[in-house]
């Protein structure tokens, strides 16, 4: 009966490291998506920038070149602070392994010390925080070169530029005072 309740305690205290494990897997694999879909915008924008007439100065194209070079600024702030998410993610599915291993020796040799078990939990758990800060700076990043080209595109649909209501959040669609893409009064 003891070793059943070993066992027991043994796979309770290995389960949640191996939880917090799939949750970094899962945010590692959308981390990547966004990376992907960063890399694809560069391209679309590089794209972009070969099409434009290098002798055009007209300001149309200026504000086209201008809007290029700063979604690109964006676009390397938000590879960077992925590839730092990505590593921070990794770190912790590392330190979160270690965990699950240390909680298996644990049982092997009962008198052993606890805390590198829980120093090693509390680092995967740290850096798995980290992460989730970073993508969270990512995902603001992202909104914000999203609304510069929503405002962009307002401009050339001659609607004016994108009204910001509140902290970052776009106006309502009657707040422009717009329907079907033409002006009311």
């Amino acid at each position: 009966m003891a070793n059943a309740s070993v066992a027991t305690n043994l796979l309770s205290a290995m389960i949640t490291p191996a939880l917090l494990i799939s949750a970094g897997g899962t945010l590692v694999l959308s981390t990547s998506n966004r990376l992907s879909r960063v890399v694809e915008r560069v391209r679309i924008l590089a794209r972009d920038a070969e099409q434009l007439a290098p002798t055009d100065l007209s300001e149309p194209l200026q504000r086209k070149r201008a809007l290029i070079v700063n979604q690109l600024r964006g676009l390397a702030k938000r590879a960077v602070i992925l590839r730092s998410a990505l590593g921070a993610l990794y770190t912790a599915i590392g330190f979160l392994v270690a965990t699950s291993i240390a909680v298996g020796l644990l049982t092997l040799f009962p008198h052993a010390n606890v805390w590198p078990a829980i120093g090693l939990a509390l680092f995967g758990a740290v850096a798995l925080l980290w992460g989730s800060v970073l993508l969270v700076r990512e995902g603001r990043l992202a909104i914000q070169s999203t609304l510069e080209e929503m405002s962009y595109v307002q401009t050339l649909i001659g609607t004016g530029p994108l009204i910001i209501a509140r902290a970052g959040e776009p106006a309502p669609l009657e707040a422009l005072n717009v329907t079907g893409g033409r002006e009311t009064s």
